[in-house]
């Protein structure tokens, strides 16, 4: 019984850790960075100020008619889900 309780752990501990270290990274079949980008300018914004992978969508800080916004972007296909102001 103890050997199944530290391999249950160590496989809980390796899993977790497999987690973390794919929070901020793009999946495999996500837009890349720079196609987001293209796809954010197109929709009238002039410049991005940060885009990271984060909680299964791109987020990011840009500015779009002069004014700053945060946003997020669909991660296959680089559609703004949600944007406002960031004050």
């Amino acid at each position: 019984m103890r050997f199944s309780s530290l391999a249950l752990a160590a496989a809980l501990t390796a899993g977790s850790a497999g987690l973390a270290l794919a929070a901020g990274r793009p999946g495999a079949d996500w837009m890349p960075a720079e196609q987001v980008k293209a796809k954010l300018s197109a929709a009238g914004y002039e410049s991005i100020t940060a885009l990271a992978a984060d909680d299964e969508r791109w987020e990011g800080e840009g500015y779009k008619n002069g004014r700053k916004l945060e946003f997020y972007a669909d991660p296959r296909t680089g559609a703004i889900m949600y944007e406002q102001p960031d004050d």
